[in-house]
């Protein structure tokens, strides 16, 4: 059976002539708050109230900041500017005192030396294993019914 697969998923229709049902939301929203900004307050006030909200529905409709929409660009400013903002690497190391560690019952805890290996060592120790290695080599014995 043949299925038709869709393409061109991320283009969305055209509704409203050249413009696209977000788009046309966007624009008609901001003439709707302008024609109302107009019928209410002087001309001048109006003018200048109404400029920047219709020029802001105009980003929203048609600006794109690096291929995405404007509007994504305002939902992260919207979310960066109302969370709590964490900044880890301000954080301060405890400096912790040896005589303050005590376990419940007040025996102090008992610190345990590890010994650390130089490079020279571990260089050492690896070679010795890879040559024991080469010379035992580990070898399994063929299972039957193959």
């Amino acid at each position: 059976m043949r299925f038709q697969v869709p393409q061109f998923i991320e283009v969305e229709d055209k509704i409203f002539g050249p413009l696209t049902f977000k788009q046309f939301i966007y624009i008609g929203g901001g003439v709707g708050v302008a024609v109302i900004l107009f019928l209410l307050l002087p001309r001048f006030l109006a003018i200048i109230i109404a400029l920047p909200i219709v020029v802001f529905s105009a980003a929203l409709a048609f600006y794109k900041v690096h291929g995405k929409p404007f509007i994504n660009v305002v939902e992260a400013f919207v979310k960066y500017t109302f969370t709590n903002k964490l900044y880890i690497w301000k954080k301060e190391d405890k400096v912790v005192d040896s005589r303050q560690q005590t376990v419940d019952r007040g025996r102090p805890i008992e610190q345990v030396y590890v010994p650390k290996l130089s490079d020279s060592k571990l260089k050492e120790l690896t070679w010795s294993l890879d040559i024991n290695e080469n010379r035992n080599p580990v070898t399994k014995e063929p299972e039957d019914g193959l």
